[in-house]
């Protein structure tokens, strides 16, 4: 690969993750820097954005709507520019809960049961979806709206506070166990990593409040275990048909039993990030990570050719 390539990195964006988004671009566009690249970053908005010319590649560093649910690389396709990450169909599907959900169930990748919700919905609070339950809204990102209900007499109010973020909701039985990520790249799974808030849960505020939140890489799991959590994974990131690179979450629940909650096709990517960290634990650096995105995009890109 031409270690001088034209990169636009593209980053912020409208949704509710742009702060997010920022960092994320700003530190892969250092990296990338720093490795030789030519390297211009763009905000885009829809409809008002465009690329310098001679564009050799476009790296993703956007979040949320607008960035991970296919419009932003599908207008890119329309370009005919490569770009890192997944496809505009698989990202759609991937950043709709319920649609990724649904692939799941059919390609058999275990995750928790679901009920969708809306304003108007009687939600069937017995057996197992009586609280403590977990409401997602469907289309937001970083845990955005995630709403964790306790007791029924609290669903009412966890409810109304996740449709403010969305029309539709998910809602899944609140798993105890431990949380992981497991990152993909070029197909294989990367070390697991486990989530241990200080506090509380793995909310947006534990999430993005340094030093509110442990990680663990490799996680303390017995060899056998990881390769199980790590092959979900990896069958998670190909049930809604991701390529190149992604992060998948999981539960893991009482009897080292794995469950899938999301794919994230364009992960967070400062290098405290869990898709860095793990590639740091399998012997690959931040701007090494950052340059082999670049380099698989540009290797579809001749594949087409």
């Amino acid at each position: 690969m031409d270690s001088n390539l034209k990169i636009v990195v593209m980053l912020g964006g409208p949704s509710a993750e742009r702060e997010v988004s920022l960092s994320t671009g700003t530190a892969a566009a250092e990296a990338l820097r720093s490795v030789g690249h030519e390297v211009t970053e763009v905000d885009p908005k829809p409809g008002e954005w465009s690329l310098p010319e001679g564009t050799d590649v476009v790296f993703l560093a956007l979040h949320g709507a607008y960035g991970e649910d296919g419009q932003i690389q599908a207008e890119l396709d329309a370009f005919g520019v490569p770009y890192t990450g997944c496809d505009s169909k698989s990202s759609a599907v991937a950043f709709d809960k319920v649609a990724s959900k649904q692939r799941f169930v059919e390609q058999g990748v275990p995750t928790p049961p679901f009920q969708v919700l809306t304003g108007d919905s009687e939600p069937d609070l017995s057996k197992e979806f009586r609280p403590p339950v977990v409401l997602k809204p469907v289309e937001q990102g970083s845990s955005v709206g995630l709403q964790f209900v306790a007791q029924e007499a609290a669903f009412a109010e966890g409810l109304r506070e996740a449709l403010i973020y969305g029309d539709t909701i998910l809602m899944e039985p609140r798993i105890v166990g431990r949380e992981v990520t497991v990152g993909i790249l070029d197909g294989k799974p990367l070390p697991v990593v486990e989530i241990c808030p200080k506090e509380g849960s793995y909310d947006y505020q534990n999430k993005y409040t340094p030093g509110a939140t442990d990680y663990h890489c490799p996680a303390d799991f017995a060899p056998e275990v990881a390769a199980k959590i790590q092959g979900c994974a990896l069958d998670a990131f190909d049930a809604v048909d991701g390529r190149d690179y992604g992060r998948v979450d999981l539960m893991i629940a009482v009897g080292d039993r794995p469950l899938v909650l999301e794919v994230n096709t364009l992960p967070g990517m400062t290098e405290t990030s869990l898709l860095p960290k793990a590639a740091v634990a399998a012997g690959l650096s931040y701007p090494e990570l950052c340059n082999e995105m670049i380099r698989l995009a540009m290797k579809r890109a001749s594949v087409a050719a």
